[in-house]
């Protein structure tokens, strides 16, 4: 059974920094690619940073996350991590792991929210 087990999520003041971790289980986690997502009230799922089982990443041709948000993976303890710096009011959200067998990703198409499996997701809120 494939499990996704996310923690770090809370409240933070703008400016501030959290850092997502999501504990894997249930499937070969180097054969892949693990990525978050957030969902703010009202809107779509976004995918903001990918990571593949070569530690290839990702990350939205916007700037909406860009140099501010960072995601690592450790096979070893298989868990995937979102380091997120300069959080700001519009980056609340409930944040959402994923993961999906790498070669059903097509290129380009590694931050759309087609994955297969899912964590149950965690809040971030952002005061100003």
């Amino acid at each position: 059974e494939v499990q996704l087990v996310e923690s770090g999520g809370g409240l933070v003041q703008a400016g501030g920094s959290l850092r997502l971790s999501c504990v894997t289980s249930g499937f070969p986690f180097a054969e892949y690619a693990l990525a978050w997502f957030r969902q703010a009230p009202g809107k779509g799922r976004e995918g903001v940073a990918c990571i593949d089982g070569m530690h290839q990443t990702y990350y939205p041709r916007s700037d909406s996350v860009r140099g501010r948000f960072s995601i690592s993976s450790d096979h070893a303890q298989r868990t995937v991590y979102l380091q997120m710096n300069d959080l700001q009011p519009e980056d609340a959200a409930v944040y959402y792991c994923a993961a999906n067998r790498i070669d059903e990703i097509m290129g380009g198409q590694e931050l759309d929210p087609d994955y297969d499996y899912w964590g149950q997701g965690i809040q971030v809120a952002v005061s100003s």
